[in-house]
C-alpha cells in the first residue's frame, strides 16, 4: 500500500495562485479582470495609504476584494530589516487590525515592503499572528514553499505568460503538488500599458478543471492541514485533527479525509 500526500483539494495536483502589493487604484481594473477567468488572488495593502492619491479608499476594500485575500504589507511600507522591533510590531500589528475591521476576518499573511528582510524580521512573524509572508524572490519553478514566512513566488507577472505554458505543460510522472505563484503590482500594467498581457494570462490559465484556484491563506491552510495528519505505524490509519477535509492517494486512487476522521486502509 503506497499512500501519498499528493493531491490539493478535490484531488488536484496544481495550483495557481496570484498576489498584488499596494493597494492601487488599477487594484479595481486587475480584480475585474481577474475575476471574469475564475482567478484567485491575494492582495497586500498599507493600511496607511488608503484612500490617498493614487490608492483605494478604505470604504472599497469589503465589495473590492471579495472572494479573494486581503493582507498585510504594513502600514507605511519602511524597511522592515533597518526597523527596530518595536516598529516591525507596530508596522505590521496597526496594519492587521486596521485591515481586519475593513475585511471582516483575520489578516493571517503579508508581503515584505521592498521585498527585503532579515532573519530578526522573520523570526518576529509567528508571535504578530502572520503565517506567511512572500518574497519577490522569483524561482521560476512551481514548489511548494519550504518555509511559508520566506514564500517565494514563481514569476513576476511581466514573466507570466512563460511561466503559464511550461505549468500547463508540466506532466507530473510522480505523485505530487504543482503551484504557479504570480505576484506584482497593478500600477505596473497602467505604466507599461500592457494589460491585454493579464488578458491573454487568463485566457490560458482559467478555467481549467483540474487546477485549484486559491488565495495565499487557502494555500497556506491546506498545507497546515496535511501537516496536521497523523498515520499508524503501518500507515493503515489516518487521522484528520483539523477542521477543512485532505485528499491523499492510496494506491493511486485520490481518498478525501474529512474534518476530524480516522480512516483506515486494507
Amino acid at each position: 500500500m503506497a499512500i501519498r500526500l499528493a493531491c490539493f483539494p478535490g484531488g488536484k495536483q496544481k495550483a495557481v495562485t496570484l498576489s498584488y502589493d499596494d493597494g492601487r487604484e488599477h487594484d479595481r481594473r486587475l480584480v475585474e479582470i481577474m475575476n471574469r477567468y475564475g482567478l484567485k488572488g491575494t492582495f497586500h495593502l498599507n493600511s496607511g495609504n488608503l484612500g490617498k492619491e493614487h490608492y483605494i479608499a478604505a470604504e472599497e476594500v469589503p465589495a473590492l476584494f471579495s472572494g479573494h485575500e486581503v493582507s498585510a504589507h504594513t502600514v507605511t511600507h519602511p524597511f522592515l530589516e533597518l526597523a527596530p522591533p518595536e516598529d516591525v510590531v507596530n508596522e505590521i500589528m496597526q496594519d492587521r487590525a486596521a485591515l481586519e475591521r475593513l475585511a471582516g476576518y483575520p489578516v493571517r499573511g503579508m508581503s515584505y515592503p521592498f521585498g527585503t528582510y532579515n532573519d530578526r524580521v522573520v523570526s518576529l512573524l509567528p508571535s504578530l499572528g502572520i503565517e506567511y509572508a512572500r518574497t519577490v524572490e522569483s524561482t521560476g519553478a512551481f514548489d511548494l514553499p519550504a518555509n511559508f514566512l520566506t514564500w517565494h513566488p514563481t514569476c513576476h507577472h511581466k514573466d507570466m505568460l512563460d511561466a503559464g505554458r511550461r505549468f500547463l505543460d508540466l506532466h507530473l510522472r510522480f505523485p505530487r503538488m504543482a503551484l504557479l505563484y504570480v505576484w506584482g503590482h497593478s500600477y505596473e500594467f497602467a505604466d507599461q500599458d500592457n494589460w491585454d498581457e493579464l488578458e491573454r494570462f487568463g485566457e490560458l490559465i482559467g478555467g481549467h478543471e483540474e487546477i485549484w484556484y486559491a488565495t495565499n491563506a487557502e494555500i497556506a491552510s491546506y498545507m497546515q492541514a496535511v501537516q496536521r495528519l497523523r498515520f499508524s505505524a503501518d500507515c493503515r490509519l489516518v487521522h484528520n485533527p483539523s477542521a477543512i477535509p485532505v485528499w491523499v492517494q492510496v494506491d493511486g486512487e485520490v481518498q478525501v479525509v474529512e474534518p476530524g476522521d480516522i480512516v483506515s486502509w486494507n
